[in-house]
């Protein structure tokens, strides 16, 4: 059964009166997102060792793999994406009471949090990710990966919420001002309920 790119779980336009334009959603999901899901499917025809498994499955099988970082990548980045169209809302921002009493006690406070998720998203050289898990000793903390990797691979925990902080993710609306468009994410678009779920689902 081959990967399939997943809808959108909002309007193609349902972003932007919060700072992310139906523009980037069309490259970003259309293009980018259609593009990993193409080159993984290419990757799994190819390989017997591959066919049948889950997408969680490939990315720990191929995780410490040098001779595989294509398939791990692209593995990688589409469950990036699933995870990431999820962590948007245009209704985000505001932080339910059961993740805000965690952030309270794990991190003290919202500032120290947002704070802490901008250090991690505005100081990832390059391409890749910044996110909220829960760590092993179960509290909550901030990480980030680069390019394709995540806390699946990495080990460090849980995946609540993920930010893209590849170029594509944001140039058409904020050009080369990656902290704008991090605190834009924090402020208006995340969806801490998506957050919070994947918390309770632990």
């Amino acid at each position: 059964m081959a990967f399939t790119l997943p809808a959108l779980p909002y309007g193609i336009n349902a972003l932007a009166a919060r700072g992310m334009s139906q523009e980037t959603l069309e490259l970003h999901h259309g293009k980018h997102h259609q593009a990993y899901v193409t080159a993984l499917n290419g990757f799994v025809e190819k390989d017997p060792a591959l066919a049948g498994k889950t997408l969680e499955e490939i990315i720990a099988l191929v995780k410490d793999r040098p001779e595989a970082a294509p398939v791990f990548n692209n593995a990688g980045q589409h469950w990036n994406h699933i995870h990431f169209w999820q962590a948007l809302s245009p209704n985000g921002g505001g932080i339910p009471g059961k993740l805000q009493a965690r952030i309270d006690a794990d991190f003290g406070g919202t500032e120290a949090f947002k704070e802490a998720f901008k250090t991690a998203a505005t100081t990832q050289f390059g391409s890749g990710w910044a996110w909220l898990v829960a760590g092993k000793d179960g509290k909550l903390k901030v990480t980030k990966t680069p390019n394709g990797s995540n806390p699946l691979a990495t080990g460090e925990g849980t995946p609540l919420l993920g930010l893209d902080v590849w170029e594509h993710s944001y140039y058409v609306d904020f050009r080369n001002r990656r902290p704008d468009y991090v605190a834009n994410f924090l402020d208006k678009l995340a969806n801490y309920e998506f957050a919070e779920a994947n918390l309770a689902a632990l």
